[in-house]
Parts: structure tokens; sequence; C-alpha cells
């Protein structure tokens, strides 16, 4: 694993990560031709290394924490870089997890015998070289390599320069568990500077690397929406919804509409908005600000709502649209279903929104009309996450159409490719 990169100029740092590239795509060769067992080996030996090196883990995150305390940077967004002996198991359960997946590299399905003679079929094969640029969070590191390597990808990781320690040290652990397995330690490689001229490069590198994740905020995914010449997959906003529809169980609707705001704040998949049924609201607003007030949570209402609830303050247009990532949520009451999937459809990123209701006909035209990559019913957004979808662990969540959407695990780091059988069968037009 390539664990460094030099500052000499960005020539030089060019150059570089175009070695890195090109050593990626060597060791993809490698990776898909491993037999599974040993991808599976490689898992077992991170996820062991990690726990052999927990304190290690720790020590170099804490210097990430002083330093980022130090810069001044929000505690929502310090919590977001600690490592501590809860995450570190987390993490060594999801590596754990995905190496229990099903491994479907090489598998063939669909195959059918044509009038011809000929049986065609579908093989499913890994993406090739997935480069993966993220902020904070330095978990990514992990989950992202194991996802690759489960998948039979190789990997370029370029943490932020939030946690760099923490990213070494992992890089460090993923480096031991894949010796001795037979994958090539070029099949995990982490672009350690945080000099801004690299993420440049990286986007360059069409022909050798075959897609780019960017997990981080709006600003990075910009940027690489812009700057890359590499497909990308990624979500840009998480502007959520949680709806409480006339028929549902007020106490299920106060506990899914708080938690989906207030589990966590700082994330992609917490509601930025709340709608509620008109015919609901003079009840349950009242409840529902009683308790986002008490976690802190600023509301910002629409005029029934202030209405009902007068300390709200008043909501503008641009809150419809907003992704606070912090303790504001946005608040409407809208006339029935067909009015909240309709301003979900306007506002919502298409990320993650969410139903309460007891009304099976509701939930279905819910389900079938919001186009979102996760759509749920009666639980909390926050669980639009890959690993709480037994997914083991994500590389990211995607708004996207095409090629994967909803949260990225294995099936997303992998496409199809036809294979066609024979016994000497030409074509005669």
């Amino acid at each position: 694993m390539n664990a460094g990169l030099s500052s000499g100029g960005q020539a030089n740092i060019e150059l570089e990560v175009r070695s890195i590239a090109e050593r990626a795509r060597a060791a993809a060769h490698a990776v898909v031709a491993a037999p599974a067992g040993a991808r599976s080996l490689a898992l077992k030996g991170i996820a062991r290394a990690m726990r052999v090196n927990a304190q290690k883990l720790i020590d170099a995150n804490r210097i990430d924490l002083e330093r980022a305390t130090a810069a001044g940077l929000d505690q929502p967004l310090v919590d977001r870089l600690k490592i501590d002996q809860r995450a570190i198991d987390r993490m060594i359960e999801g590596v754990l997890q995905v190496d229990t997946l099903p491994d479907s590299v090489g598998e063939i399905s669909d195959l059918r015998t044509l009038p011809s003679g000929i049986q065609v079929g579908r093989m499913r094969v890994p993406l090739g070289v997935i480069g993966i640029i993220y902020e904070s969070r330095p978990n990514v590191t992990v989950d992202a390599a194991v996802l690759c390597l489960k998948s039979g990808n190789a990997c370029i990781l370029r943490g932020g320069s939030e946690c760099p320690e923490s990213n070494r040290a992992i890089a460090a652990c993923i480096s031991e568990g894949l010796e001795g397995t037979g994958i090539p330690l070029d099949a995990v490689q982490l672009i350690a500077t945080t000099d801004r001229a690299a993420v440049g490069a990286l986007l360059k590198q069409d022909g050798l690397v075959d897609v780019i994740i960017p997990r981080g905020g709006k600003s990075l995914i910009e940027r690489v929406m812009r700057e890359s010449t590499i497909p990308v997959i990624k979500h840009l906003d998480g502007v959520c919804h949680v709806f409480i529809d006339d028929s549902a169980d007020a106490d299920m609707a106060v506990n899914v509409a708080v938690n989906s705001k207030t589990e966590k704040y700082a994330v992609c998949n917490a509601i930025e908005t709340l709608l509620i049924h008109r015919a609901r609201a003079a009840e349950l607003l009242p409840r529902l600000a009683a308790e986002y007030t008490a976690a802190g949570v600023e509301l910002r209402g629409c005029e029934s709502s202030r209405t009902i609830v007068p300390t709200m303050n008043v909501a503008t247009e641009e809150d419809w649209s907003a992704e606070y990532l912090g303790p504001i949520l946005a608040v409407r009451v809208v006339e029935d279903v067909s009015a909240a999937i309709n301003h979900i459809n306007r506002y919502s990123s298409q990320h993650t929104d969410c139903i309460v209701t007891s009304d099976l006909s509701a939930s279905r035209r819910f389900v079938n009309e919001v186009d979102s990559a996760s759509v749920m019913v009666n639980v909390s957004t926050q669980f639009a996450d890959g690993f709480e979808y037994g997914l083991g662990a994500e590389i990211g969540i995607s708004t996207n159409k095409l090629h994967a959407r909803g949260p990225v695990g294995l099936e997303g780091l992998t496409t199809q490719k036809f294979v066609v059988y024979g016994q000497g069968e030409v074509r005669k037009r």
C-alpha cells in the first residue's frame, strides 16, 4: 500500500498520482484473478490487524482530534473524526460482515441456449480501479478498502486533511492484513498528502481509473463533478423528509420524526423538512415542537405551522431545499398525501424520504411516486445506511440513476458482461 506522496510541486504530484494509478490498474487484474478465498483471507487479516492495533488507531486519532479542535472546527465535525474502541469494534464488525456476504464475482446468470445453438449469459465482474475521495470520517478508509477488495476491485483512497494520521494508521492495518494473502499491496493505495493538487490529478486519470466516488461536503462533490474526466457515483445533497399522514399512529409519528432529525445531525440521512397532514397538525405539532425544542432544534415553519406553534421562526422558500446538517428543521402543513409527494419531488435531493401512515393505499402511493434512492414507510430515515441495510458497509450513497442508486455496496461496485459459449457455430445471414 502506498501511504504517502511527496509535496515537491504540482508536476511531481501529478507524476506520482499517475504512477499510483498505473500500479492500481496492474493490481486490479491480480485482484480479480485471485480466488475468492484469497479475498476472504485478506478481509479477515484486516479485521485482525485492526483489533491488534486498536490502541495505535486511537493514539493516531487523538492527534487528529487535537489538530481539528485547535483549528476551530465545529464540534459536530470534530465528532465525526473520532475513533474510540466502540468505533473500532463497529469497523471490525463491518469488515467481517462484508466477508460473510456472497462473493458474486465471476458468477454467470441467465444462461440460455438460443435457436442458433449458442449459449448466452451474463457474468458479474468488477468495475476495475475505483478512486474514492472523502472528507472527515476515517472509517471510510477501511469501509472502502474492504468493499473494493471483496468485489474484486483495486482502489485509490484520498482522505481529507482533517484526519491524515487516522487514515495512515488504518492504511497500515490494511497493508498488514494483505500480507501473505496473494493480493498485491497496490490493490489498496492511500494518497496521504493533503495537497489539493492530488485530487485534481486523480480526477484526470481516465483510462486507468474506472470510476470516482466522492464522499463529503457540497463543495467537494461540486468540484469532483466539475473537474472529473471519469464517471462519478455521488450524491450532492441530503434534503430528506418525513411526512406524517392523517392515519399515522401518534406515538409512532413522533418517535420516527424526532429520531429522523436528532439521532445525528451532520449526516446526509437526517431529515431537513417535516411535512404533516393538515388533519393532524393541531394535535401533533405542539408535541413535536416540544420534543424538538428539548433537543435544541430550531424550527422554521410555514404560516399554518406558526399559527399552531407561534414560537416557530418563519420558513422562507430557501428553507424547503436547504441541507442544514445541524439542529434546524423546516416544517410545513400540507393538505394530503398528494401535496406531500409533490413537495418532496420538487424540493427533495432524491436521497431518502419517509411516510408515517396506517393507510396501505397511502403508503403504496408514496413508495410508487416519490422518486428517491430510499423510500421508507414508518421507519426513521437514519436507517438509510449500507450497514443498516445489511450491505456490511457502504462506499457511499448514490442519488444517480445510473449506474448505482442508494447505499453502494458490493453489487454497486460490479457490473455485468455478456459471455457466449458455443461448439463452432458460425453465423449465416
